[in-house]
């Protein structure tokens, strides 16, 4: 969780309405290094998952072999749901390009 400049500023105007105490500027600057190194280890987590996610995906030409060998032996029965799945994301892709 990042702490905004602009929350910082509102706890700052809170605190200069109150009375600055001896170490205001210090304790600003924690919460800001609280606040960044938060969002660091976010981060990090979601790198650390995407990169999990790429290396388990199969390589496409393993898909398309399987694929190809499952037609061929007349077991690749997809149902209705999947194929309209695949021409969604198919439709979606085409968009995005």
């Amino acid at each position: 969780m990042r702490i905004s400049d602009n929350e910082v500023k509102k706890i700052l105007s809170q605190s200069a309405d109150m009375g600055a105490h001896p170490g205001h500027a210090q304790l600003v600057e924690e919460i800001k290094e609280i606040g960044a190194e938060a969002e660091r280890r976010a981060d990090a987590q979601l790198v650390k998952q995407v990169v999990q996610d790429v290396v388990q995906t199969p390589d496409r030409e393993e898909m398309i072999a399987d694929l190809r060998a499952r037609i061929e032996a007349g077991t690749y029965n997809p149902s209705g749901d999947e194929i309209a799945d695949a021409m969604i994301r198919r439709s979606i892709a085409d968009r995005i390009k």
